[in-house]
């Protein structure tokens, strides 16, 4: 059975940083590019950005670009979203998604001013 499980929320003022962990079971990890997302309350869901199967190729939305960085390790089956420079903006619940409509179950980050 496909599991997604999200990791390494929490609050945290503007400025810090998070390293937000998603650890896969039931599917080849290593076999599927991974992607995150993100929903702040009122707001529909959107994308953070995604990693191919091997890691080199990475894409991020605007609003994080040069401050999130998403990693992988296939070894671990474990994606890796290290947030920095936090804004209260950021604040949202946090999903991994692999595609064909599985998702974790988020880990809520709240960025306070």
């Amino acid at each position: 059975q496909l599991h997604l499980v999200e990791s390494g929320g929490g609050a945290v003022q503007s400025g810090g940083s998070l390293r937000l962990s998603c650890a896969a079971s039931g599917f080849t990890f290593m076999n599927y590019d991974m992607y995150w997302y993100r929903q702040a309350p009122g707001k529909e869901r959107e994308l953070v950005g995604s990693i191919n199967t091997r890691g080199g190729i990475t894409d991020y939305a605007d609003s994080v670009k040069g401050r999130f960085t998403i990693s992988r390790d296939n070894a671990k089956n474990t994606v890796y979203l290290q947030m920095n420079s936090l804004k209260s903006e950021d604040t949202a619940v946090y999903y991994c998604y692999r595609g064909g409509g599985f998702w974790g179950q988020g880990t809520q980050v709240t960025v306070s001013s």
